[in-house]
C-alpha cells in the first residue's frame, strides 16, 4: 500500500470513529494505570472500555487485555506507574489518569463534579496538591488553575465563587484586586438571598459557580461526597474525578482518581483528559497566567504577605472602651482576623463584640458606630 492510499484509509477511519463516538479528529492518547484500585484490576479495564468508545485512543497499563484498548503490559503496580510516568514523559501519550502522582509545590488538580440538586457540571479548584504553603496564597491561585481548566473544557467565561472557609474573604479582596487590575473573570452569584461570591452548601450542592475556589483538602472532601453520595462512599459512581494538575510552566497532563473510583468515574476522567487535550490546556494556562501576572498577581500575593507580617509584628495591647449595646454588625471579616478586627475598632474608641452569624464571622457595634466601623475596618483590610 502506498502512502497515499495509507493516508487515505487512515482518513477514513478516522471518519469512521467520528461518526460512532461524535468526536472527530485524532483522537486523544491517553494512559490508564489499571492495578491497586480497591474494586480491582477488571473495574479499570472497564472504564478503559468504555473511554475508547467515546473516542479516546486508552493506553491500558496493566494485565488484562480487551478489544479497542491498547495493553501496555506490566507486573505490578509500582511497574505500571513508573511506564506511565515514563510515556507522559517520552510524549507517546498525551495525558495519564492514575491513582496517585507527586505533584510539585504550585502545582494542584482541578476536579469535576457533577452536581446532584440540577445535575450541573462544577469544577472544584482544587481537589489534590497543593497551589501553594500559605492556604490563603494557594485559593488565590487556585482561582485561576479553576478558570483555566473550565475554559479548556469548553466553558468560555466561567463563573467564579469561594467557599465559605476560613481565608474566603481575604482571596475575595485579593481576586476583586486582580479583576480590578484587568484579569477578566465573572463572579458567581450565590443562590441566598443575601447574595454574594462567597457560596455556602447550598450552591454547592446547586453548582451555582463554573469554578468553585478553595483549599485542596476541603476540596477533596467535596469531590469524594460528591462522587460517592448514592454508593454510601466505598464506590465513587459520580462525576470526573479530582483532575488535572495545574500550575504555571507545568506541562504534563496527569489526571488523579483514586482507589475507591468506580469504572464509570474512571471512564469520564479518561473522557475529561481527552477535553484538555482538545481544549489545549496547556496553551490556554500560558495564557491565563500571563493575563493574571500582568494584572499584577504577583504583587498583590507579595502584598498581602508583607501586611500579615506587619500585623503579627506590630501587635500591641488594647483594652475596650465602655460597653454599651451592640446592635449592628459588619459581616465579611476572616474568622482568624476576628478579634484584630475588634481591637482595631477599640483603639479607635468604638465598643466591640464579636460574635458568628449563619453567614460567618460578625463584628458588632452599635448602630451610631456603624459606619465609622466600617471605614476603619475598610482602611485596614479587614473588609473590601
Amino acid at each position: 500500500m502506498s502512502n497515499l492510499e495509507k493516508t487515505i484509509a487512515k482518513a477514513f477511519l478516522e471518519m469512521a470513529e467520528g461518526l460512532e463516538t461524535g468526536s472527530f479528529g485524532p483522537r486523544p492518547r491517553i494512559a490508564l494505570t489499571g492495578m491497586g484500585s480497591e474494586h480491582g484490576e477488571e473495574n479499570a479495564m472497564a472504564a478503559a472500555v468504555a473511554a475508547a468508545r467515546r473516542g479516546v485512543d486508552v493506553r491500558y497499563i496493566g494485565t488484562l487485555e480487551a478489544d479497542g484498548v491498547t495493553t501496555v503490559h506490566v507486573a505490578d503496580e509500582d511497574e505500571g506507574h513508573k511506564k506511565m510516568e515514563q510515556m507522559v514523559e517520552n510524549g507517546e501519550v498525551d495525558g495519564a489518569v492514575t491513582m496517585h502522582f507527586p505533584f510539585p509545590i504550585g502545582v494542584s488538580t482541578v476536579g469535576r463534579v457533577v452536581t446532584p440538586a440540577k445535575g450541573k457540571e462544577m469544577f472544584i479548584a482544587t481537589s489534590t496538591g497543593t497551589a501553594s504553603a500559605d492556604r490563603i496564597e494557594g485559593m488565590i491561585k487556585n482561582a485561576v488553575y479553576g478558570i483555566i481548566t473550565a475554559k479548556a473544557c469548553g466553558v468560555k467565561d466561567p463563573t467564579v465563587g469561594i467557599l465559605n472557609v476560613d481565608g474566603a474573604r481575604q482571596t475575595e479582596m485579593a481576586l476583586n484586586q486582580l479583576k480590578d487590575n484587568g484579569y477578566a473573570f465573572r463572579w458567581a452569584e450565590s443562590a441566598r438571598a443575601d447574595g454574594g461570591a462567597v457560596l455556602r452548601g447550598n450552591d454547592v450542592l446547586q453548582g451555582t459557580p463554573d469554578v468553585l475556589v478553595c483549599d485542596s483538602l476541603t476540596g477533596n472532601v467535596l469531590v469524594k461526597m460528591l462522587s460517592a453520595y448514592t454508593t454510601g462512599g466505598s464506590f465513587e459512581s459520580a462525576g470526573y474525578g479530582y483532575g488535572p494538575g495545574i500550575g504555571p510552566g507545568y506541562d504534563k497532563l496527569v489526571l488523579i482518581v483514586s482507589r475507591a473510583s468506580g469504572a464509570p468515574l474512571v471512564a469520564n476522567a479518561l473522557e475529561f483528559a481527552g477535553h484538555l487535550v482538545k481544549g489545549k490546556v496547556f496553551a490556554i494556562a500560558a495564557q491565563e497566567f500571563a493575563a493574571a501576572e500582568k494584572a499584577g498577581l504577583s504583587k498583590i500575593l507579595e502584598a498581602r504577605k508583607a501586611a500579615a507580617k506587619g500585623s503579627a509584628a506590630g501587635e500591641e495591647e488594647v483594652k475596650a472602651p465602655p460597653a454599651e449595646p451592640c446592635t449592628a454588625s459588619i459581616p465579611g471579616i476572616e474568622v482568624m482576623d476576628l478579634e484584630d478586627a475588634a481591637k482595631a475598632l477599640w483603639k479607635a474608641g468604638i465598643y466591640a463584640e464579636t460574635g458568628m452569624g449563619c453567614t460567618g464571622p460578625l463584628v458588632m457595634m452599635s448602630e451610631a458606630n456603624l459606619a465609622k466601623a466600617q471605614e476603619i475596618l475598610k482602611a485596614a483590610g479587614y473588609i473590601g
